[in-house]
């Protein structure tokens, strides 16, 4: 019987369910490849940890280089996270001849190119099913399944933390910091938070989504990226009355003129909207193509068994390419490297759509006549406005929902404001995705 045997690289909470699908599914993964899988190394920093699995000591190695370099080992699934040592030992795994199964996402969207290149040169896949969505499947529809549609945009909830956060403070009316701290406590948030509640985590996945779907290069710097570590109770009340829900999203568009979206914020959802109930520390990805419409993946983004079901689907994939003799026969990225366009992105201050304002002022008259006179200087047009009779002390919240507009104007008007006598605090501004409510 074909044998293929894999090595593992990092076993945390990931890695431990990889293990598990080895030891317990191992007659299904044979039934349906016709073949055999073995885990043949694993390397740890710290092998001698508490694990909700055990194998075999002498499988263990504290040494990657030992794993990447056994000629004994076809497949290395890297788990380990960040961007180095995981590229030097993704690309020496390569360069072995030994197909890479990853979940690294900031690995993938920092320096995936390079990954491909060395990939195609050797002969070898790179399969990243894991990167975004934790177990959803996102990855193989977008490259397979849905292949010949083009696609308009692709719009996620891809971080479990910031979404349980913002699902908790909407429900309970708690504030940013007491349900960090408890999502911290229940394990849901890392001690150090800020790659997620920052929105970079999201910006990775977004632009391994954006080349996807686009066939298109974006530099991880040119991805906007903005956290929810400033979204307020008062702001997700004001946003309830309104009929809306703030999420974070990763936002990926191409519009008719060839310029790309790629950006990563809080936006104000209408409840109606099939992204508005995805709550807790779910994930769930939009896809809109041009014949297949709207399609919504939804499921667990994270966790040990979801995870490591993703990876586990690329480790097979894999081996039913070798077993066939029909390696590489989809490019990592969906399209070959030589044919991927180098559409500009649109800058923020190009965007238009419609936003959410919320100033806080003196309870005086003519406040709200102050401004609207700044608000149409910009040719920022008003949808709805709420000025809310009870308030504490003097200081008053008026908060204004606008027709679309630009960036730059807003962001111009908003810096007048915060100039005049009457307010009292800086202005906030929350952008609104998917029409207004």
């Amino acid at each position: 019987m074909k044998e293929l045997r894999v090595g593992l690289l990092g076993f945390g909470t990931v890695g431990a369910g990889v293990v598990s699908i080895f030891q317990r599914n191992s007659e299904v993964i044979q039934q349906r490849l016709n073949g055999r899988l073995t885990l043949h190394r694993i390397a740890d920093r710290d092998p001698g940890r508490a694990r909700p699995v055990t194998v075999d000591p002498a499988m263990l190695t504290t040494s990657a280089e030992e794993v990447v370099n056994d000629p004994e080992i076809d497949i290395v699934v890297e788990l380990i996270g960040g961007y180095e040592p995981a590229r030097s030992l993704v690309l020496q795994a390569i360069r072995n001849g030994k197909h890479v199964v990853t979940a690294n996402k900031a690995l993938l969207a920092l320096h995936g190119d390079e990954i491909y290149a060395v990939a195609k040169e050797a002969g070898v896949e790179v399969l990243f099913e894991a990167a975004v969505g934790g177990g959803i499947p996102i990855i193989s529809p977008i490259k397979e399944s849905l292949c010949a549609n083009n696609f308009r945009s692709v719009v996620g909830i891809l971080n479990g933390t910031c979404n349980y956060i913002l699902t908790r403070m909407g429900r309970e009316g708690a504030g940013y910091a007491e349900v960090l701290r408890d999502a911290q406590a229940e394990g849901y948030a890392e001690a150090d938070p800020t790659f997620d509640v920052g929105g970079i985590d999201t910006a990775h996945k977004l632009a391994i989504l954006v080349r996807l779907c686009f066939g298109t290069r974006v530099k991880f710097d040119d991805i906007y990226v903005e956290g929810i570590d400033d979204i307020s109770a008062i702001d997700i009340r004001f946003a309830q009355s309104f009929g809306y829900t703030i999420k974070l999203l990763a936002i990926g568009k191409r519009s008719d003129d060839g310029k790309v979206e790629a950006r990563v914020h809080p936006a104000m959802l209408p409840n109606r909207h099939p992204l508005a109930d995805v709550d807790g520390v779910f994930n769930a990805v939009l896809l809109d193509g041009d014949f297949v419409g709207a399609v919504k993946l939804h499921g667990q983004g994270a966790g040990m068994d979801a995870t490591a079901s993703a990876v586990m689907g690329d480790v097979m994939s894999v081996a039913r390419d070798v077993f066939s003799g029909a390696l590489r026969r989809v490019a990592p990225m969906s399209c070959p490297p030589e044919l991927v366009d180098d559409l500009p992105v649109l800058r923020m201050d190009e965007l238009v759509s419609p936003c959410y304002l919320r100033f806080t002022t003196d309870d005086k008259p003519l406040v709200l006549a102050q401004i609207a006179g700044v608000l149409g200087k910009y040719d920022i047009s008003i949808a709805s406005m709420v000025q809310p009779e009870k308030h504490e002390e003097s200081a008053v919240p008026v908060v204004i929902l606008t027709h679309a507009a630009s960036e730059a104007s807003i962001r111009a008007a908003l810096a007048e404001i915060d100039q005049l006598p009457i307010v009292r605090a800086k202005s906030r501004f929350i952008r609104i995705e998917g029409g207004q409510g």
